[in-house]
C-alpha cells in the first residue's frame, strides 16, 4: 500500500515539474523573440499632408517642392506624444527642408531618394528624442518652378478659367406650366 501510494507521489511530482519547467522555457522563448520586421505588422502607417515647400535660392523663390510621405510608427509611442503628430511632422518637414538645404532644386541632376528618406527619418527622431519613426514612405515628390507655374497659368490651366462647378445656360428650355 505505501509502495502504490510512493509511486502515485512520484508522477505527480515528475508531472507537476515537466508542467513548470515547460511553461519557463516557452516564457524564456517569448521574451527573447525581437520585436517584429518593419513591413510585417506591429507598426502603423500614419499618412502625412502634402506639403508645399517654397525653394529659395539666391534671395528669391526659384520654385515650390512639393511632397506627400507617410512615416511607420510604434502605435504604442503614438499615445505617448503630447504634440499631435501631423503638427509635429510637418514642422519637421519644414526644419528639415528649409533650414537645411538637402536638395538644390534648380539644378539637380541626381537625386538620391534613400539619402533624403533618410534625412527626414533622422531629422524626426532627433526632434522626438528616441526611434519613434521608423520608415518614411514616398507617396509623391515633386518640383514646379516659377516657370512651370507661369505657363501653366499662361495656359489656361488656372482655377478661373475651368471652373468645378459649371454655371447653367442661358438657353435652358422653360419651366414645364401646369
Amino acid at each position: 500500500m505505501i509502495k502504490t501510494l510512493a509511486i502515485g507521489v512520484w508522477i505527480c511530482a515528475v508531472a507537476l515539474g515537466s508542467v513548470y519547467f515547460s511553461v519557463q522555457l516557452s516564457n524564456k522563448e517569448e521574451s527573447a523573440e525581437q520585436e517584429p520586421a518593419a513591413m510585417l505588422g506591429g507598426l502603423e502607417t500614419i499618412r502625412g499632408e502634402v506639403a508645399s515647400i517654397p525653394v529659395i535660392s539666391n534671395g528669391a523663390v526659384q520654385g515650390y517642392f512639393l511632397t506627400r510621405l507617410s512615416y511607420t510608427v510604434d502605435p504604442l509611442k503614438i499615445e505617448k506624444l503630447s504634440v499631435p503628430i501631423n503638427d509635429l511632422i510637418t514642422d519637421a518637414l519644414y526644419t528639415a527642408l528649409v533650414g537645411e538645404p538637402v536638395i538644390d532644386f534648380p539644378d539637380v541632376d541626381v537625386f538620391d531618394l534613400e539619402a533624403f528618406k533618410t534625412h527626414i527619418r533622422q531629422t524626426l527622431n532627433e526632434r522626438v528624442g528616441e526611434e519613434f519613426f521608423h520608415d518614411v514612405i514616398v507617396e509623391q515628390i515633386d518640383f514646379l518652378s516659377k516657370e512651370d507655374i507661369r505657363s501653366n497659368v499662361q495656359q489656361g490651366r488656372s482655377l478661373k478659367n475651368n471652373p468645378t462647378v459649371s454655371t447653367p445656360s442661358q438657353a435652358a428650355a422653360p419651366a414645364p406650366s401646369q
